[in-house]
């Protein structure tokens, strides 16, 4: 099995919706763009990122958002050295009909007050929904190392809680731990690293907002 050196996430740039949240009443949340400022923290992070990965292949993960995909558009990485696959499972947490304004502002209280992980979005999910199917595409995204031509690094161009949630589930981290982590800024990435041990390190965490409070010992 050749694991990638370096497995990359990145949450795509500021979209129209975390500019102006009144967009939702109009457009689906899988159809919203990138704003001017997203696009220009897109081609930014495309900078680095062509810095990173030199001349070494690429396997590319993208959530099938339109912000996504022109997230990766302006990293401007080289098509003959990339593999791109659109990858549904690495999607943005569900948050049902947001036509009701006053609605959702009441359900972003419930769930501040009931937590991110658990609570439920009428006819959406919760961050335990977007855990498990996270859970299933790293068992394929395992299978894949498998590969004779397994590219040496991983790019995945995806969300904020879904970048937490791959880490929770890649780490091991309680409940407790992800409830205590903030998003990553729009055109942030996180880096898993490969070290000589075999094991993977991130290259910077993830902003705390609160201690952790588990209901028990874990570890």
């Amino acid at each position: 099995m050749a694991r990638p050196q370096r497995i990359v996430l990145v949450r795509h740039g500021e979209s129209e919706g975390n500019a102006d949240d009144t967009v939702y009443e109009r457009e689906p949340d899988h159809a919203l763009r990138l704003t001017p400022t997203g696009l220009r923290q897109a081609r930014e992070t495309g900078e680095e990122l062509r810095k990173t990965f030199g001349d070494e292949r690429v396997s590319v993960y993208i959530s099938p958002y339109r912000r996504t995909h022109e997230t990766f558009r302006a990293f401007d990485l080289d098509p003959d050295r990339v593999r791109v696959r659109e990858e549904p499972r690495l999607r943005e947490q569900d948050w049902g009909n947001w036509q009701d304004r006053d609605d959702v502002r009441l359900q972003k209280a419930y769930r501040d007050a009931y937590g991110h992980f658990f609570y439920r979005f009428a006819q959406g999910e919760s961050g335990a929904d977007v855990y498990d199917r996270v859970g299933a595409f790293l068992e394929s995204l395992h299978r894949s190392f498998e590969e004779p031509d397994s590219p040496e690094n991983v790019l995945l161009v995806t969300h904020g809680l879904t970048m937490r949630l791959f880490c929770m589930r890649w780490f091991h981290w309680s409940v407790a731990e992800f409830e205590s982590l903030s998003n990553p800024g729009n055109g942030e990435t996180r880096t898993l690293l490969l070290g000589e041990n075999g094991r993977y390190t991130i290259d910077r965490p993830f902003q705390r907002w609160r201690t952790p409070e588990p209901y028990g010992r874990t570890g």
